[in-house]
Order: C-alpha cells, then sequence, then structure tokens
C-alpha cells in the first residue's frame, strides 16, 4: 500500500513538473519551437469507424461476460446442490461434487482468462480494430505538425497536467480535416 502511495506520489510530481520543465526551461535552448495542443478525445469521438469499434468491443464484452458469469452460475449451483446434499452422500460422492465444483470453478476462471486476460481475445480484438485508427490519427498529426512547423504537440485529453491552453494552438480541428472529416 505504502509503495502505491509513493508511485502515486512520483506520478503526480513528474505530471506536474515534466511540463513546467518543458515550458520553462526549453525555450532557453531553442527559442524558436513551436508548440500545439490537441485533444484526442475530441477527434475520436469525430470519427465514425472509432464509434463503431467501441460498439462492437462492448457487445464482445457483454457476450464473453454472460458465458463466463453462466459458468460461474453453474458452479454456484453445485455448490448450493453440494450442500443441501452434503449429509446424505458417501465420502466418494462428496469427493466426486467437490472435485466437479472445483473445475467448474476452474472453468470459468480460465474462460476468463482467455477472453478478458492480458493477451486475451479482447486485448487482440481491440488491437485489430484501434491500431489502423490509431495509426492513421498519428500520420495526420505527423503531417500537420511537418507543415506547421511543430517540434511538440501534447494531448489536452491526456492527464498531463495542462491547466490551460490557448485554442488559437489547439490543431485538432486541423487533424480532423486531414482525415476527412469535417467538425
Amino acid at each position: 500500500m505504502e509503495k502505491m502511495n509513493s508511485r502515486n506520489k512520483v506520478k503526480g510530481m513528474v505530471r506536474w513538473v515534466l511540463p513546467l520543465f518543458l515550458f520553462t526551461f526549453l525555450p532557453l535552448s531553442a527559442s524558436a519551437q513551436k508548440f500545439a495542443l490537441l485533444d484526442m478525445d475530441y477527434i475520436l469521438k469525430s470519427i465514425p469507424a472509432y464509434e463503431r469499434a467501441n460498439e462492437q468491443l462492448n457487445q464482445m464484452s457483454k457476450k464473453w461476460q454472460a458465458e463466463v458469469e453462466a459458468l460461474q452460475t453453474e458452479a454456484q449451483t453445485l455448490y448450493k446442490n453440494y450442500q443441501d446434499n452434503v449429509v446424505f452422500l458417501s465420502n466418494e460422492q462428496k469427493k466426486a461434487r467437490q472435485e466437479e465444483i472445483v473445475a467448474k470453478e476452474k472453468q470459468a476462471a480460465e474462460l476468463k482468462k482467455t477472453y478478458f486476460g492480458p493477451e486475451g481475445e479482447l486485448f487482440k480484438k481491440r488491437a485489430a480494430l484501434m491500431n489502423p485508427i490509431q495509426e492513421e490519427i498519428y500520420n495526420a498529426v505527423s503531417e500537420v505538425a511537418d507543415q506547421r512547423g511543430y517540434q511538440l504537440i501534447l494531448d489536452r485529453a491526456s492527464d498531463t497536467g495542462i491547466i490551460f491552453g490557448s485554442p488559437k494552438i489547439d490543431i485538432s480541428s486541423e487533424v480532423l480535416r486531414k482525415l476527412g472529416y469535417s467538425n
């Protein structure tokens, strides 16, 4: 617990110190630096393919969650039936039922890991659907940066500690136009 708190403190300090450093000391070394902001949430919400991909992922997730919950419910039913009949069962029957319950719980856990684990189906499907969209956005941002001479573009939607950013330096609409979407 204490390790998490110190990690959060360091993360919080970096969140404030990094932007402060960038805006304080960077201009001293290169006064011609150009910066811009963009709002990735705004950009993503303006792209229909992103919304469709999100909806598809949500539907898959709900379907898979229902499958996992069905197995968990089966395990709970087996356990309840075991509890109700335990006094009438022989030792061998008790052991067989316990093994059946454990197997069903293990099956539910494995299915959950298969669908929702770090290398699970949801992770793979999200990567397959989102990576092309993210790559397209990155390429558009890169083009705008090259055309307008920006050395640094910050995402105002992420939690970077940006307190204020002038709308004059927000290039979100320009990136959307570059992607072929009107705002």
